[in-house]
C-alpha cells in the first residue's frame, strides 16, 4: 500500500519531483483515483442490479422472461479477450523470432531489439538493458531481468547484486572484461516484479540469438528463471545448481556446456548459500583451465 501523497500545492517543485521519482522507482506509473475503490464489489453490484418492479408488473410472464439480458455473442472475426491476448503474444513472439534471426551481429541485434515494440515492458522501462562485458568472451552469464539501478544506467548487474557478482568473478580471477553479461528479459518490469511467462516468451528469441552471436565457450545461468527458461530445467535452483547441461545453439549444429548457479540477489538474501555458489565458481574455473571436463546432458530444444 503506497502512502497517500500530500497536497501537491504544499510541495515545492523539487520536493514534488522527488515524490514522483520515488513513485516511478516503486513501479507506480498510472494515476487512477485519489482513494481506493473496490471494483470487484462494483462489478458484483452491477451484475445483481434488480429490474424496476413497475416495469416487471406491466409485462406478461413471457415478456418478463425475455427481459433477462441476452448472453453476449462473439462478433464474427473478433476473438474473446483471453484468446485475443494469446494471439497477440503469439504474433509478437513470431515477429521476435523473425527479427532476431535477421540480425547478423550483436550491434544489429541491439538495434533491432531497441526498435521492437512487441513487449509491453518497453513502455514502462527507462531504457533497454542489452549487455555488458566483452562480446566473444569465453564465458557468458545470463540473469533474469534488469532492476532499478540497471534501468537507470543501461547495463546489467550494476546494483548491489552486480557488485557481489564482480566479487564472485574476482574470486576465480575473472572480471567484466573477461565475460559477457545479459538478461533473458532486457527491460525492467515495473516495481522489479517477476516477468510474466508471456513477457519472457516474447523476449526469448532475442536472448537465444544473443547467445548464438556472442558465441561463448561456456554459458552460466544466474538464478532459477534463467536456468528454467534457457535450459528447460523444471526443478528448483537450490537442487539444480552446480549441474552442467548441454545448451543447443541456434539450429542445433553446436552445443555448449551450461552451468546453473545461484543468482547474486539470492545470495544477498541468503548468505548461507554462498558456499554452494563458491563450489559452482570453482567448477567453472576448472573447466576454463581444462582441468575438468563438464559432464553435460541435453535438456533444451
Amino acid at each position: 500500500m503506497f502512502p497517500t501523497p500530500p497536497d501537491a500545492s504544499a510541495l515545492d517543485p523539487e520536493a514534488l519531483a522527488g515524490l514522483l521519482r520515488w513513485y516511478a522507482d516503486m513501479g507506480v506509473d498510472i494515476a487512477v483515483e485519489g482513494a481506493p475503490r473496490d471494483r470487484f464489489a462494483d462489478a458484483l453490484a452491477d451484475s445483481v442490479k434488480p429490474t424496476a418492479p413497475q416495469a416487471l408488473a406491466s409485462l406478461p410472464a413471457r415478456a418478463e422472461a425475455s427481459a433477462a439480458p441476452p448472453t453476449p455473442r462473439a462478433m464474427p472475426g473478433v476473438p474473446p479477450p483471453a484468446i485475443g491476448a494469446a494471439l497477440a503474444v503469439s504474433t509478437a513472439t513470431r515477429s521476435a523470432r523473425e527479427l532476431a534471426a535477421s540480425a547478423h551481429t550483436l550491434d544489429e541485434l541491439r538495434a533491432t531489439l531497441a526498435a521492437f515494440d512487441g513487449c509491453a515492458l518497453k513502455r514502462t522501462a527507462s531504457q533497454l538493458v542489452f549487455a555488458d562485458g566483452t562480446p566473444g568472451a569465453r564465458v557468458m552469464l545470463v540473469g533474469e531481468a534488469p532492476g532499478g539501478d540497471e534501468d537507470k544506467i543501461g547495463r546489467p548487474f550494476v546494483g548491489a547484486a552486480g557488485q557481489l557478482l564482480d566479487r564472485m568473478l574476482a574470486a576465480i580471477a575473472l572480471d567484466r572484461a573477461d565475460v559477457y553479461i545479459a538478461n533473458v528479459v532486457p527491460w525492467r518490469p515495473p516495481g522489479n516484479r517477476t516477468p510474466t511467462p508471456q513477457e519472457t516468451a516474447v523476449c526469448l528469441p532475442f536472448i537465444l540469438r544473443q547467445i548464438e552471436l556472442a558465441n561463448p565457450e561456456f554459458l552460466v545461468c544466474l538464478g532459477a528463471a534463467s536456468m528454467q527458461t534457457l535450459l528447460g530445467v523444471k526443478e528448483g535452483i537450490t537442487r539444480a545448481r552446480g549441474s552442467w547441461h548441454e545448451f543447443v545453439v541456434g539450429d542445433g549444429a553446436k552445443t555448449i556446456p551450461a552451468l546453473a548457479t545461484l543468482h547474486p540477489a539470492y545470495l544477498l538474501r541468503s548468505p548461507g548459500a554462498k558456499r554452494g555458489a563458491w563450489a559452482d565458481l570453482r567448477a567453472l574455473r576448472k573447466a576454463l583451465d581444462g582441468l575438468e571436463k563438464p559432464v553435460a546432458r541435453p535438456v533444451n530444444s
